[in-house]
């Protein structure tokens, strides 16, 4: 009996759960572990054949808050070793970074909120994941820490008009996202829109702007997962 590949989803937030990523690759053929870390994480990557991990507002060694980034990152250092597909969103991709010998500096340049144009450069144009973006793309953004310098192990893929390192790969596929591809403009309602217009943020500007580029951002968003599932498919498959 042929089983479907495996992808472990890291949650960093109860309220950062995979969303619709979830459901593209389920609909993929991928069965979808979900852990979330405060209830502890498994040590190991052994019986899986991806790795997603989510977003959440800390840092990537803030252990006080969150002990279980301990394990996320012998996770991070195991997926690496093995070239194991792998997807950092957000929080995720700070991880990667840190992990890896690059730097994230907490609040620090610019924040970027709601729905962003990310724009590959020629890495990301020839990327199997990255090119769904086409030379760019909407993609919804919340955050206010930021990668300031990637490993020297990585390769950047795309950049936002305001953060240049929104995106980027190590090996061949291990890969972290700044943006969200698992958010679309409906999740907006969800943000706090005080905290929002403290910032100096119109938080009915950002929700009207998201909806009227969801139809693109939706389009590219799940043409970066179907691929994402591609890999893991083939990654089975060569360890079968």
């Amino acid at each position: 009996m042929v089983t479907a590949p495996r992808v472990l989803v890291v949650v960093n937030s109860p309220g950062s759960g995979p969303r619709r990523l979830a459901t593209w690759l389920t609909e993929a053929g991928i069965e979808i572990v979900t852990e979330v870390g405060k209830d502890g994480l498994s040590e190991t990557l052994s019986g899986v054949h991806g790795l997603v991990l989510l977003g959440g507002g800390l840092m990537p060694d803030d252990y006080e808050q969150a002990p279980w980034l301990h394990t996320e990152r012998k996770l991070v250092d195991e997926a690496i070793a093995r070239d194991l597909p792998t997807l950092g969103i957000c929080l995720g991709a700070q991880v990667i970074a840190d992990v890896a010998g690059g730097e994230v500096r907490a609040n620090f340049g610019p924040k970027e909120r709601g729905s962003t144009m990310i724009y590959t450069n020629a890495a990301g144009a020839s990327d199997p994941l990255l090119r769904s973006l086409g030379s760019g793309a909407p993609m919804i953004e919340n955050h206010q820490d930021m990668i300031t310098r990637l490993p020297e192990t990585a390769t950047l893929l795309a950049s936002s008009d305001a953060i240049e390192n929104q995106a980027f790969v190590i090996g061949e596929h291990v890969r972290g996202v700044q943006y969200h591809p698992e958010a679309a403009a409906a999740d907006l309602a969800n943000w706090d829109d005080a905290a929002l217009s403290e910032e100096g943020y119109d938080p009915a500007q950002l929700a009207a702007l998201a909806q009227a580029n969801d139809a693109a951002n939706t389009a590219a968003s799940r043409e970066m997962i179907d691929a994402f599932a591609r890999e893991v498919h083939e990654w089975a498959r060569s360890q079968a």
